[in-house]
């Protein structure tokens, strides 16, 4: 009987780790022809990956080459727009990319952003406990506003944009996390309007901090690199990172805040813990991140043949690393699908590894963790108003809405 391999069945959707169980367990290195693509399962497979040189994470520029020849269309805009990021490019344009971002990146610089989102998440709060306690949805509400108001904090734009940064992320996400059959038809035409308004955007804040340097990111992304002080960001360069950050940044954290609550509202025991010892926050929060993070697949580009586990896997194919999966193998986690928050070691790979590892990990941890602290203390009695319902996305694990109720009144807006 053929293993269940489609990553975007209703099945897999609600609950994928079962499929992804099975898969690990019976057939680890899966050829899948729903997804024309290997699934690397175990831990050990995916974490060899991120190291293996013949999977190549420039995986955009091979589908532009194989639709040459044919009549342009609006998909081959968005794919050249998105070709330019950091994310999909390899060594050397790799590593002068994140080294010309890095100082943006900096840990004192994230650091200091501390106590403003906490500022963020308890105004954010506010409003939510003055709502419907019945059942507000908090990812509208909560989970998804913070990251875009933190990133146009962090790049310098008035918060006053944060809608347009939401839509426009919510727009490349029809066309970057690949959905199923229910896709907009227009999904292309939507990414491509988004992102031009983008970049518009985005250049015309790079001329304003050229005349006004300030203290933001982009700033410290207009820095020459001090080993080679004639190597800086150009100006297309700078608007594709403001975009990377502004896309990735943005669905990232808010699957992270969401997956995070809910996990612990289905655990009850793990989320009274947590109410209990609000010392545990930080390696709660990497325990929430193993147990259903943000990012469920990863894509690479197999650039020479390689032998993963016995299979031959030829040039131009694709391989999944499947994070998801990787983060519930029990030959690397205890008891993989019980969900600890005192667990200790935990090497998950939520947010990728080596080189080309989240390079805003830490900024998605902080808001994670100060927005996960911050409604476990100002939620008392919080709980599921409805049976949440995920995306069919087959590269983010993401949901549409978390219907919660709580106890909280509005004399308890100040936590």
């Amino acid at each position: 009987m053929p293993l269940p391999d489609d990553l975007l069945s209703p099945e897999a959707t609600a609950d994928p780790h079962a499929v992804l169980a099975a898969l690990r367990e019976h057939d680890p290195v899966h050829w899948s022809e729903a997804h024309r693509a290997w699934l690397l399962t175990r831990y050990d497979d995916v974490s060899a990956a991120f190291q293996n040189k013949a999977l190549s994470n420039d995986r955009v520029r091979p589908l532009l080459a194989a639709r040459r020849g044919h009549a342009p269309s609006t998909s081959d805009q968005v794919l050249e727009l998105l070709a330019s990021w950091m994310v999909v490019s390899d060594p050397p344009a790799h590593t002068r990319l994140r080294k010309l971002a890095g100082g943006a990146f900096k840990a004192q610089r994230i650091s200091a952003m501390d106590a403003q989102i906490e500022r963020l998440v308890d105004d954010l709060l506010d409003t939510f406990v003055a709502g419907a306690p019945a059942g507000s949805d908090l990812i509208s509400d909560v989970a998804y506003p913070l990251p875009a108001t933190v990133i146009a904090t962090m790049l310098g734009a008035p918060v006053a944009d944060r809608d347009r940064f939401r839509d426009w992320s919510d727009e490349l996400a029809l066309v970057a996390f690949g959905t199923g059959g229910e896709a907009r038809a227009d999904r292309h035409e939507r990414a491509l309007r988004g992102l031009r308004e983008m970049d518009a955007y985005f250049r015309d804040l790079i001329a304003v901090r050229r005349r006004d340097p300030g203290e933001d990111m982009l700033t410290a992304m207009m820095a020459t690199d001090p080993d080679d002080p004639g190597d800086r960001l150009a100006d297309d360069e700078l608007v594709a990172m403001c975009a990377l950050l502004l896309f990735a940044g943005h669905e990232t954290t808010t699957n992270s805040i969401a997956n995070a609550t809910l996990a612990l509202l289905r655990h009850p025991d793990q989320l009274e813990l947590l109410r209990d010892r609000p010392d545990l926050l930080a390696p709660a929060v990497e325990e929430l991140l193993r147990f259903d993070g943000p990012i469920k697949v990863l894509n690479r580009w197999v650039v020479a043949e390689t032998e993963i586990a016995g299979c031959v896997i030829s040039p131009g194919q694709r391989v999944h690393l499947v994070l998801a999966a990787a983060n519930r193998d029990p030959a690397r986690f205890d008891d993989p699908d019980r969900l600890d928050l005192t667990r200790s070691p935990n090497p998950h790979v939520a947010f990728g590894k080596g080189i080309h590892a989240c390079i805003g990990a830490q900024l998605a941890r902080m808001e994670t963790r100060i927005a996960v602290g911050r409604i476990v203390a100002r939620l008392p009695g919080m709980r599921l108003a409805g049976e949440p319902v995920w995306k069919d996305s087959l590269a983010s694990r993401s949901l549409e809405a978390l219907p919660v109720a709580h106890d909280a009144g509005r004399k308890a807006a100040v936590g």
